[in-house]
């Protein structure tokens, strides 16, 4: 077992109102709190899905493990082969090396609390998605940072079968 010692000299305060958003609905992101603001102990990001939207992709990461707090609404998570439908309250936590992905319910909305431990300098990442969707650069360009933040894609047919049932 290993731990984390954070090292940061005071309190994170982020207010929702100084929060970065990144992308457009459907799919949007509030950048909370990066690695770097935290010592290395966590990154966390709020994920607002509308109607059935994506969120990311099956991947998985070697060093971090995810935790999914549902704020609102209702999601589909895949969790290894599992697909699981958490709504409001709910909370799904993801080991490192396990594939996972997640969306809101098939014409439903969701509100996520998403927290990455240890953290992982991921704000960029988060832009450079922003980037994609505006087809500033291609999709391909991803493999070219999955190690830089721990991010590695996977192919995940029960993920595939699930989200094309509407």
């Amino acid at each position: 077992m290993s731990l984390i010692v954070p090292t940061f000299d005071d309190s994170v305060v982020v207010r929702a109102a100084d929060a970065e958003t990144v992308g457009a609905a459907p799919t949007t992101l509030r950048l909370l709190a990066d690695s770097g603001s935290t010592g290395g102990a966590l990154s966390a990001q709020r994920v607002s899905l509308l109607d059935g939207a994506n969120g990311a992709a099956p991947h998985h990461h070697t060093r971090s493990a995810e935790l999914f707090y549902l704020l609102d609404g209702t999601a589909q998570l895949l969790s290894g082969e599992q697909v699981v439908t958490a709504e409001r309250g709910d909370l799904v936590i993801v080991p490192p090396g396990l594939p996972h992905a997640f969306a809101a319910a098939p014409g439903e909305d969701a509100e996520i609390l998403i927290v990455i431990t240890p953290g992982v300098e991921r704000f960029e990442y988060f832009r450079h998605l922003a980037r994609i969707a505006y087809g500033k650069v291609p999709p391909e360009s991803l493999l070219d940072v999955q190690e830089l933040y721990d991010t590695y894609f996977a192919e995940s047919p029960t993920w595939n079968r699930t989200r094309t049932r509407t």
